[in-house]
């Protein structure tokens, strides 16, 4: 049995890895990563020349005093004293060279709605609205503390306006003291969470589409009069997880390669780092890139490589399963909609669930789904980097694993019937009936 098997395994690896799609994919996908990485970074880097024109129209005489000439926007004060429905027309036309018109009537101290407006023929930008925002903002908080007569106010605010951050640190069970993160936690764990999602639905798809291949093509029936229909299952399962596995291991290569060769080329090594794009210090990467390090260092990585390799085959088992034993109870692709609708539900409740619990990794919501095997694999990833109690995660891996088996038991008796049947849809009903048979 073993032998066949094995058989199986290598004739699903060595197939799927010579197909030209394969092959294509596996060598177009890093560099289309890669793209991913560079091009926005490359091209937040340019700087565009053109610039903005904004007119202001202020009928106090305040506020248009604030606004400065930035490198892209230019601001011309109008002394206009019509109201805006007057102004309207004008500012209309095609031909009128500003882009935007900052309208402001009265004293906005009084936060009075409507006193100022922007008014663009098309959407304000973003970069008009922020800086109009800021510099209006700015003057009527100066106006407001001017009214309590206090000396040397703006000095007073600018030494009072702090921006600081708490170091956390972390004890293990020895009692020393580790640098720690939950930003950082949390990253790491959704990261683990959207490889196994990814996984599960590209591959587990995979089988499904294998089986209904073979099946439409009456490959099964030679297949199966010297091959048991589970050792046929298990084996493609389990040889698609090698294709899989080894494409992830060629893409990961790749892409650490054209990033180290592209940011040595090119000059791009500190595109791809994202304290670069906001103009910190060069002292600070430095020290950030250090910190992260150390963070990571305190995470018991061992601990998660472990974990995230036994959730991983836990859940692609159970989902791989399920979906050859619908591929095998349908006989073209699209009868399979009636069936994936409800996983594809599942699918998407898992990563949301996944993705809530970073906030809370011990609230109800990450604490049940960390037992429902269906959902365990993907929001436990979330949660190992929190360090949960032992109890509760081998808990989770001994309901995944025992539902695994079940639903690998199950879609075995719905296999090797389903692979056999033609040119009926069957229903949920009928395929439970199956599994009766014996």
């Amino acid at each position: 049995m073993k032998n066949k098997t094995w058989i199986i395994i290598q004739r699903e690896f060595n197939v799927r890895i010579k197909k030209k799609s394969f092959i294509l994919l596996t060598i177009l996908m890093p560099f289309l990563m890669a793209a991913l990485v560079f091009v926005p970074a490359f091209l937040a880097q340019v700087s565009s020349d053109d610039v903005q024109r904004v007119a202001i129209v202020d009928l106090t005489g305040k506020y248009a005093p604030s606004f400065q000439r930035t490198e892209k926007l230019q601001f011309d004060i109008l002394n206009e004293t019509r109201s805006m429905e007057e102004l309207h027309k004008e500012f209309q036309e095609e031909n009128n060279p500003y882009n935007a018109v900052v309208y402001i009537s009265s004293d906005l101290t009084r936060s009075k709605d409507g006193a100022a407006t922007i008014y663009s023929r098309k959407e304000v930008t973003p970069e008009i609205e922020r800086y109009v925002n800021q510099k209006l903002s700015e003057k009527i908080r100066n106006d407001r503390l001017a009214g309590y007569n206090i000396a040397n106010v703006e000095e007073i605010i600018s030494d009072a306006d702090v921006d600081f951050s708490v170091k956390t640190v972390r004890w293990d069970k020895e009692g020393n003291e580790k640098l720690s993160s939950s930003a950082i936690a949390g990253v790491v764990g959704l990261v683990l969470a959207l490889f196994i999602y990814m996984f599960i639905l590209s591959y587990g798809g995979m089988v499904m589409q294998g089986v209904t291949e073979e099946k439409t093509n009456r490959i099964m029936e030679i297949m199966v009069s010297s091959v048991k229909p589970y050792q046929l299952m298990f084996g493609k399962i389990v040889g698609i997880a090698f294709v899989g596995l080894f494409q992830f291991l060629v893409w990961m290569l790749m892409l650490i390669s054209i990033i180290t060769i592209a940011g040595s080329v090119f000059g791009l090594a500190t595109a791809t780092d994202p304290t670069a794009m906001v103009n910190i210090p060069t002292e600070l990467p430095q020290n950030a890139g250090a910190e992260f390090l150390q963070i990571l260092q305190g995470m018991n990585i061992a601990q998660m490589a472990i974990l995230f390799i036994l959730y991983f085959i836990g859940g692609y088992l159970l989902f791989a399963s399920v979906f050859a034993a619908i591929g095998a109870s349908i006989n073209e692709q699209q009868d399979a909609q009636q069936f994936m609708m409800p996983m594809m539900i599942i699918f998407v409740f898992a990563l949301y669930a996944g993705m809530f619990s970073i906030e809370n990794p011990d609230g109800p919501l990450a604490f049940w789904c960390s037992f429902i095997p269906f959902t365990s694999p993907i929001v436990m990833m979330v949660r190992i980097p929190f360090d949960i109690p032992i109890w509760q995660t081998l808990l989770s891996l001994a309901l995944l694993y025992g539902t695994s088996a079940a639903i690998v038991w199950l879609s075995a008796k719905i296999y090797r019937v389903g692979i056999l049947m033609y040119g009926k849809k069957p229903t949920l009903k009928e395929m439970l009936r199956w599994v009766k048979y014996n």
